[in-house]
């Protein structure tokens, strides 16, 4: 995958953007709140449909404006592609439309035609956070490589929120809708289990080889903890054990009035050395185990679809030492195409590396290290 061009229309602090990054590394450098943040928020954008910042499409619509757009040109395995994404505010709220090569689709089917993977400061929550922030790692993963996942997934989210709704009425529950919902939180559920399943088992693996690498001597350990406890991971094993625990909390959840088991409530762990990366890892532990599970997920977006994601690595380097951030960079010196920000160019940046300054919303290349 190789994003060819972008183009910016009222989208945060930039009225006007035109920009055409290069293959391999592109680094925008420049002080805090000059954009740079706000150009990475765009092009993960175009992938993934939504913002990495906020849950508030509003926000991303430049002030005194009504309408923001993100537009992007890529080449991908399966032909050239054109992605817009518009953010459009009125009085009756605000509507987000999507376009590719021309023609208005929904979401589910603009979603991953450009797969992203992204750091952002706030991804540490992966290490030391809440399981919420976890499954939201797996979901997007999932749902950019797996299409089935994503219809899956909102099967699974309708139905609960239903359940739920029904849980919470005045009156006792239907026990036949509540039988209804329920079967499609099995059926949906089994399925998303699967796929998380075998996607941390993959991850896992990638993010020990690349944790060696930029930390050698501490063992990272990534293990999927599903609600649900299953022997192995077939819709067999899961859908039994998922049904059996379903019959064990029905009664308990009329009286508390949720859902209580099912994906909603999965997790995984990250260890080091078999210690809770998240009770005992210094920061500078939890952003190298972090990075390293990035880089695994890119490598296996890139295996799974034959083609490689565009990396988006927002401040990673900040509060790493000179040697793994000398490490890191040398391991994505060789993608098809990154992008990285930083206050000040990264020592020991390769030749090939392009890099830009970002003042006021304005980028303006720099010759390059």
């Amino acid at each position: 995958m190789f994003l060819r061009r972008v183009e910016f229309s009222d989208f945060r602090n930039y009225s006007n953007l035109e920009l055409e990054p290069s293959a391999g590394l592109n680094v925008f450098v420049g002080a805090n709140a000059q954009g740079k943040s706000n150009l990475l928020e765009g092009i993960a954008m175009l992938g993934t449909g939504k913002s990495f910042r906020t849950a508030r499409d509003a926000d991303t619509v430049r002030a005194g404006a009504e309408r923001a757009v993100v537009r992007g040109e890529a080449t991908a395995r399966a032909g050239n592609v054109d992605l817009v994404c518009a953010i459009e505010k009125s009085s009756r709220g605000t509507r987000k439309s999507y376009t590719v090569n021309g023609h208005g689709v929904r979401y589910a089917s603009y979603l991953g035609r450009i797969r992203i993977v992204t750091f952002v400061p706030a991804d540490l929550q992966l290490a030391s956070g809440t399981p919420s922030a976890r499954r939201a790692f797996l979901n997007i993963g999932l749902s950019q490589s797996e299409p089935r996942y994503y219809y899956e997934l909102a099967r699974y989210r309708k139905a609960l929120q239903q359940k739920n709704a029904l849980l919470r009425g005045a009156v006792d529950p239907d026990p036949e809708l509540l039988d209804v919902y329920g079967r499609t939180l099995l059926d949906a559920g089994t399925q998303m289990m699967i796929a998380r399943a075998q996607f941390v088992e993959s991850l896992a693996q990638g993010a020990a080889r690349a944790h060696a690498r930029f930390a050698g001597g501490e063992n990272l350990q990534l293990r999927y903890e599903p609600n649900v406890v299953f022997e192995e991971p077939s819709a067999d094993a899961i859908t039994a054990a998922f049904e059996a625990r379903m019959r064990h909390v029905n009664d308990a959840e009329r009286t508390r009035k949720t859902t209580l088991v099912g994906p909603h409530r999965d997790d995984f762990s990250l260890t080091l050395d078999g210690t809770s990366l998240a009770a005992y890892g210094s920061q500078g532990q939890q952003r190298t185990a972090v990075l390293a599970l990035k880089v695994a997920e890119y490598t296996v977006m890139r295996e799974r679809s034959n083609e490689a994601p565009l990396l988006l690595l927002d401040d990673v380097l900040s509060e790493l030492d000179e040697a793994r951030a000398t490490a890191f960079l040398a391991e994505i010196g060789d993608y098809q195409q990154a992008f990285v920000t930083a206050t000040e160019v990264p020592p020991r940046l390769g030749s090939s590396a392009r890099v830009a300054l970002v003042s006021n919303a304005e980028v303006r290349e720099r010759t390059a290290c």
